[in-house]
């Protein structure tokens, strides 16, 4: 049985973060260790935590470096052969860690695999948009308009990181829309297409719920990865074509709200890629 490391990074999230660890120790597979990084928490959290007594629990405290910088951490001080993500406001289901796992240790050329997941909002369950639907396999093109892959679903090989590398640091969000964009240019990602997670929205702290000024980071994230020699010929088109649409629609927002300077940096964007 193979150690999973569950990394899971929290800031000021103590009641969910308790709801959280508590389906990490319902799990039907054991044989895991749960990293808690908690990222400057100052509503009481580390006294929650001292109330756990499972020696597969470990706490780190660390100031403020956002989410990415909280999984990197974790990462760093974790040890095992697979690591999963656990974002203290979601949940799992029982069987989740084994589904994974099993699928895993069978695989032995599956290096992410993630999962379908369950939405709850403000505690009423949603149903997701057709734009949210998952895939199999070679999923690239399906992740360059929005995130479909949830960090608390995945499940990879910690080898995977020495050739991507880790979170981006510099994003204070849309750091996954990017690490799924490097990983899946490269690498199959598979899905079990079960709900084994549950994402809890709608409460304040909700990194996601941000504006459309989203795509700001999305545009990041596609011009590091349009200088990434192992893009093939039609990613790279593909991902200018998405490069192009975002920056539209970032310059048509910046031009209604008056802010002609910041427009036309998302024009002279577009068209740079326009004639590569």
């Amino acid at each position: 049985m193979p150690l999973v490391s569950i990394i899971m990074p929290t800031y000021n999230r103590r009641e969910l973060l308790s709801e959280a660890i508590g389906s990490v120790l319902n799990q039907t597979y054991e044989n895991f260790q749960l990293v808690i990084v908690d990222d400057g928490s100052t509503d009481g959290t580390k006294d929650m935590i001292k109330e756990y007594r499972d020696p597969r629990i470990k706490y780190i405290f660390q100031k403020n470096r956002g989410v990415s910088g909280a999984r990197n951490r974790g990462v760093f001080e974790s040890s095992g052969e697979y690591v999963s993500f656990l974002d203290s406001d979601d949940l799992w289901k029982r069987d989740k860690l084994k589904i994974q796992t099993d699928l895993m240790n069978n695989k032995n050329d599956i290096f992410i695999s993630y999962t379908d997941e369950i939405w709850m909002r403000k505690g009423i369950r949603v149903n997701p948009m057709n734009k949210h639907k998952k895939y199999s396999g070679w999923i690239f093109e399906k992740c360059l308009s929005l995130c479909i892959v949830s960090p608390s679903s995945v499940m990879m090989r910690r080898e995977l990181f020495n050739d991507i590398g880790l979170f981006d640091e510099s994003l204070p969000v849309c750091e996954d829309y990017d690490m799924w964009l490097r990983i899946s240019s490269q690498y199959p990602v598979f899905l079990i297409d079960k709900k084994l997670i549950i994402k809890r929205g709608g409460h304040p702290g909700q990194l996601s719920k941000r504006s459309w000024g989203n795509d700001i980071y999305r545009v990041k994230a596609l011009l590091k990865i349009l200088k990434d020699d192992h893009l093939s010929q039609n990613y790279r088109k593909k991902a200018r074509e998405e490069l192009i649409k975002k920056c539209r629609i970032l310059a048509n927002g910046y031009f209604k709200r008056g802010k002609i300077k910041k427009g036309n940096q998302y024009i002279n964007l577009i068209e740079k890629h326009n004639q590569s």
